[in-house]
């Protein structure tokens, strides 16, 4: 009697007895088509791995550069070129870009702390450089970092120039100094491969103590203009007074008419009353004033110039004397 065999086929129920009689062939017959799925299946992924490698490659040697860059390229070590703008191949492993240069003008800010100027005033200066890189070969292969080295530069030309410059020059000519920084930094950079478009000095801070003294000294200046503005206008007033006094002594009528006038001009006021002396309403009549004009020339000519006396001094000098009520 022949042992009973259980065969358990894709899920199926056991069948015990039901394929006694069955080849073995045909049970193995079974088992191929599923082989045969999966050996597709590795087929179809082995015949894609080629064009994943092609989209790595490609996408590792192709290069896009803006408008405003350069692409630093070394080839096996040594200087392929400078690439950009736009698309541009290179051989991965083999090429290598070593720097992206920026060309746009860029900004840095730099400052002076402390530092001494000419006659040895500590002063605080801040100011910014404008500066773009000419040269994109240059600016990656001369130097192992530009940006740092152009903050570095900036930084030494300003304690020279303020070293170099009266702290009066350093306030008061702010773009002259602004040129001196720009053609020192320019001449420094040029080597890197950098131009210096412009510097601009923002701040130039001083001591508490030292702006206090210059306030001092800016006001006493201030105070010796005035002085010697009015000193030349009194001058100028004295010439005039002078000039006046030539004319009325060549024609008396004109000094009679002004002495009027002042009077005129001061009963302007309400409530002025004018106290004038008899001899001087006399004078003011033009025929009494010629007549006495005409006698003192005729003795001054017999006689000679006489001294004056102190009273006809203080009638001279006398003015009209106003009582407001």
């Amino acid at each position: 009697m022949k042992p009973k065999i259980n065969i358990v086929c894709e899920g199926r129920p056991n069948r015990v007895g039901s394929q006694d009689n069955e080849p073995h062939h045909r049970l193995s017959d079974r088992r191929l088509p599923r082989r045969r799925r999966g050996i597709g299946r590795d087929r179809v992924l082995y015949s894609g791995v080629p064009f994943v490698i092609a989209a790595v490659i490609i996408a590792a040697a192709l290069k896009m550069a803006n408008t405003w860059q350069k692409f630093v390229i070394l080839r096996a070590g040594k200087l392929l070129g400078v690439k950009g703008p736009g698309l541009f191949l290179i051989i991965p492993v083999i090429d290598h870009v070593v720097a992206v240069i920026d060309e746009r003008i860029q900004t840095t800010a730099f400052s002076a702390e402390e530092a001494l100027t000419k006659d040895t005033v500590p002063v605080n200066v801040d100011a910014i450089i404008f500066w773009f890189v000419h040269d994109a070969q240059k600016a990656a292969l001369n130097i192992t970092n530009y940006r740092e080295a152009i903050d570095r530069v900036s930084q030494t030309s300003l304690r020279e120039m303020i070293g170099s410059s009266m702290l009066s020059a350093l306030l008061s000519e702010r773009s002259v100094a602004d040129e001196l920084l720009r053609g020192e930094i320019g001449r420094k950079t040029n080597d890197w491969g950098i131009s210096v478009k412009s510097v601009e000095i923002r701040d130039v801070a001083i001591p508490v103590a030292l702006q206090d003294a210059m306030s001092r000294q800016a006001q006493a200046e201030r105070e010796k203009q005035a002085r010697v503005i009015l000193g030349s206008a009194e001058a100028a007033i004295a010439g005039k007074f002078v000039e006046a006094a030539m004319t009325y002594a060549d024609h008396p009528a004109a000094l009679q008419l002004r002495a009027m006038n002042i009077i005129y001009e001061t009963t302007k006021e309400r409530g002025a009353t004018i106290l004038i002396r008899t001899s001087m309403v006399d004078s003011m009549n033009p025929v009494v004033a010629l007549a006495l004009a005409g006698q003192d020339t005729a003795s001054q000519k017999a006689n000679g110039p006489l001294p004056p006396t102190p009273n006809t001094r203080k009638e001279s000098v006398a003015a009209p004397q106003v009582a407001e009520t």
